[in-house]
């Protein structure tokens, strides 16, 4: 080799190792931000039940979750569409400002309306903390070598899964719920000040940035009354009232408005074109389910442990490890072999098997279920996800090019977080009623007092009453939740079976910012 060669050599490996540095740093940034993204959706898992109980609320409960991930998903094509207009950086920065106040409001709160509404200002800016951050990703690492971060990015919702309860049940237990709010404030002024450092991303040549305000206010009507019409249906409006008919109505019209809309749009806010590609169609479909399926289970879990098993908020989180133990496992190691071996159609399959088997050993869980098998449960529900949800993701951002990437990745979310927003308001409504019913039916004197009086009821004053009495609640409990876990199954089978049909395509190798948006 001549000395120029020599030199040139030289002179790459050094600029690969600056390169590497620089994704470094964009990563350790990233990271923050989904912390605190992942750790706010359950953080209040074991809170909670206090919350509520506190502020006289168990009917309303399913809000608390509902308002953040309905906000967050309608904003979500939002954030997308204008990041592969204008770049990323800034809304990046102001979706965590826009975060941060929400959580402010909810940390002032003293009454229910005030906390729903702090959640569903905190949405509004959560809806971009993820999204952008494996947008961001995508425009600094190859397809190829993205497999090792979405990995990483796995492992972060599994540390969050455990580290959200126990911060949960340790802040009830002690300082007070409220710093389930307050402890965003300073992380998420941490992840701004890591932004502004090390995140120097390329900046789209595009014109002038154009949003399609008629899409986006018919996609969040449409949005909306799908979430209405599953959380008040059967609960606190019968499935053939007016209001829950006239919602369905509503959500069907709105959805195809939208389409035709979309399809007119200069700039649309989830361009039609998308669904052109199976892909696409086939994982989006499997990140509905899976988010059906995943926030259904997920949401209430904490809760369970809690009043079933008279285990205090603290100890509700500690039982979360084996779930996180799972997730990390099988998200890291599926995210080195697809960096490694570029294949990755298997893992989605294997994984929403899994969580299938997960479902059905959730379903057969009684009051008298002993802490390790349900351990066990959890576990093998945490090796399913870790396996899915990243890599459909990585799918679907190596089926379009650069220039339509956060579009993408933001339409896939938003159907991913419309089955998160449908498996929280489902599970939740199907819960409520059916614990009302059985405890009405259970209590054959005063049945009914006792079912309006659950609102107040807490894991605390419920394992202080007398046995007899405590027992039947606990059932009661344990028979509302158990068998809609099984409810779930045949959804996710469906997912397997369409996970088959797509077709595993070569992960690109580098990142062609020259590239056009399909038509």
């Amino acid at each position: 080799m001549s000395t120029q060669e020599a030199a040139l050599a030289d002179a790459d490996e050094l600029e690969t190792a600056a390169d590497k540095r620089s994704i470094y740093l964009v990563f350790a940034g990233l990271m923050i931000t989904m912390l605190l993204a992942s750790l706010d959706q359950m953080i209040f898992s074991t809170a909670l039940p206090t919350i509520v109980g506190e502020l006289n609320g168990v009917d309303h409960m399913v809000w608390i979750s509902t308002a953040y991930i309905l906000a967050s998903t309608i904003m979500m094509p939002v954030y997308g569409k204008l990041g592969d207009q204008i770049g990323r950086k800034g809304l990046f920065i102001g979706a965590i400002s826009i975060f941060i106040v929400g959580s402010i409001i909810g940390g002032l709160s003293h009454d229910m309306t005030t906390l729903i509404a702090g959640r569903a200002v905190q949405g509004l800016g959560g809806g971009g903390l993820i999204l952008l951050s494996q947008a961001i990703i995508a425009d600094v690492v190859p397809a190829r070598q993205r497999g090792r971060y979405v990995g990483a990015m796995g492992g972060i919702f599994a540390l969050s899964a455990v580290a959200g309860p126990l911060l949960g049940g340790w802040f009830t237990e002690g300082i007070g719920w409220r710093w389930a709010f307050w402890i965003n404030v300073p992380l998420g002024f941490l992840a701004i000040a890591s932004a502004m450092a090390f995140l120097h991303l390329p900046k789209p040549k595009l014109g002038k940035p154009s949003i399609d305000y008629l899409g986006l206010i018919l996609v969040s009507a449409s949005a909306t009354c799908l979430v209405l019409f599953t959380t008040w249906g059967g609960h606190t409006y019968a499935w053939g009232s007016a209001v829950i008919i006239g919602l369905i109505v509503g959500c069907i019209v709105t959805a195809v408005a939208f389409v035709i809309v979309e399809k007119r749009a200069t700039e649309p806010v989830i361009p039609m074109h998308l669904f052109s590609q199976s892909n696409f169609v086939l994982t989006t479909v499997t990140g509905l389910i899976i988010g059906i399926a995943m926030f259904g289970a997920l949401a209430y879990l904490p809760t369970y442990i809690q009043m079933v098993t008279g285990k205090n908020a603290t100890e509700a989180g500690l039982m979360m490890i084996p779930m996180m133990a799972g997730v990390l496992v099988t998200s890291v190691v599926s995210g080195q072999i697809i960096s490694k071996t570029g294949r990755y159609k298997m893992f989605p399959i294997i994984g929403t098997s899994i969580v299938a088997v997960a479902l059905v050993l959730l379903s057969r869980l009684t009051p008298s279920t002993s802490l390790f098998v349900f351990g066990i449960y959890i576990t093998v529900l945490g090796l399913g996800i870790g396996l899915v949800s990243q890599v459909l993701i990585l799918i679907v951002q190596n089926t379009f090019p650069a220039s339509e990437v956060g579009t993408a990745t933001a339409a896939n979310n938003f159907f991913r977080q419309i089955g998160a927003s449908l498996g929280s308001a489902l599970v939740g409504s199907l819960f409520a009623s059916r614990l009302t019913n059985l405890v009405t039916e259970r209590f054959p004197a005063g049945g009914e007092s006792v079912a309006e009086n659950k609102n107040s009821l807490t894991p605390e004053i419920l394992w202080k009453l007398p046995a007899q009495i405590r027992e039947l609640i606990v059932g009661a409990y344990n028979d509302a939740l158990a068998p809609i876990f099984l409810y779930l199954v045949p959804l996710v089978i469906v997912a397997v079976v369409l996970l088959f049909f797509v077709k595993e395509k070569p992960l690109a190798t580098t990142i062609d910012r020259s590239a056009q948006p399909l038509e």
